[in-house]
């Protein structure tokens, strides 16, 4: 180690301890880089595997870099906020307010007015919330801040239900899931067909200026569309899929696995959108079964029940599909 203090946010310990606070300087690891911005720092309380952890981590050091740290995160009630922040401490390195759970596009467009009144145009606003605070808590304030086109860029953390309340239904709930309003009980059990809402559609709707899908499975591409939203001004929309765990009855060491068989079996669409216009779309280089997806996560056990498998599976195989034509994901063949 050079002669230059590092402060502690660089650190983190590869144990259960929190933090640095029982590990001496001497056996402490480089989490990453120097470089890095590390907004999302050590001692948050985070369950093992949480991809919201990480999709947020990454999301807001890219826009740290994009603004030359010049950033205000404005964050809902929601898992993200309560393992950050228990109080009276904080894992966040920025600026960090806590809104209410359906509010946070609504302070984030005050926050970017009150930069515009004081003639700070450099310092940029973001909004950030889970699926519950977006799609359903936060949906008027959210269709507000992109009716009025504010200078805000929201991320939407997309783990498919409320899983800091104890994991019940969303509109981003996917059908069939069992969750704790939705139990695996009854002719048809788990989430029905037919509800719920895509919200990159709706933010489309809206004409805003720049709408995006994003997965901690592919963290470049999450970075690099973060980046050209901090490079955009007005409304901007970036929604993440981060798997829970805990929610999703999964093992903690296959999130990235189960992010990445969501975008390659067509479940999880990537794309871009600029004024309401499909710009570009992440191709699926190996298409797999959706069933692939589903039977590393318990939530969906009931649809292999016995060694058979659900009817339902064909239709949730047909969403994929339906995904994969709309949104243009299949490479286009090679001419032999």
């Amino acid at each position: 180690m050079n002669e230059i203090t590092q402060k502690l946010k660089f650190y983190q310990k590869g144990t259960h301890t929190v933090g640095n606070r029982l590990v001496s300087e001497r056996d402490r690891s480089v989490q990453a880089s120097i470089d890095r911005s590390n907004a999302l720092t050590c001692g948050h309380r985070a369950c093992q595997g949480c991809g919201e952890a990480l999709g947020a981590r990454y999301a807001i050091d890219a826009a740290m870099r994009a603004t030359n740290d010049n950033i205000i995160a404005v964050n809902a009630t929601g898992c993200l906020e309560v393992f950050t922040t228990p109080y009276p401490e904080t894992s966040w390195q920025v600026p960090w307010m806590h809104s209410l759970f359906g509010n946070a596009a609504a302070v984030a467009s005050g926050v970017a007015a009150a930069m515009r009144v004081k003639n700070r145009s450099e310092v940029r606003a973001i909004a950030q919330a889970g699926d519950g605070g977006t799609t359903d808590i936060g949906f008027q304030c959210l269709s507000g801040m992109f009716e009025r086109n504010d200078d805000v860029l929201y991320i939407c953390y997309d783990n498919e239900g409320y899983m800091n309340t104890g994991v019940q239904r969303s509109s981003a709930t996917p059908p069939a899931a069992r969750t704790a309003t939705t139990p695996a009980v009854g002719a048809e059990p788990g989430n029905v067909f037919g509800t719920g809402k895509s919200l990159p559609k709706i933010a489309m709707a809206h004409g805003i200026p720049y709408v995006a899908t994003a997965t901690v499975a592919d963290l470049l591409d999450l970075e690099r569309k973060v980046a050209k939203a901090m490079s955009i001004h007005g409304a901007r929309y970036i929604h993440i899929h981060v798997p829970c765990p805990l929610g999703w009855g999964s093992a903690s060491h296959d999130t990235i696995r189960l992010a990445r068989l969501a975008v390659e079996s067509g479940f999880f669409p990537m794309f871009e959108a600029e004024w309401g216009k499909l710009t570009a779309s992440r191709k699926i280089r190996r298409k797999v079964p959706v069933e692939e997806y589903l039977k590393l996560q318990r939530r969906f056990a009931h649809l292999f029940k016995n060694g058979r498998t659900d009817p339902r599976v064909a239709r949730l195989q047909a969403i994929c599909d339906r995904n994969i034509e709309e949104y243009d994901l299949m490479p286009a063949a090679v001419e032999p």
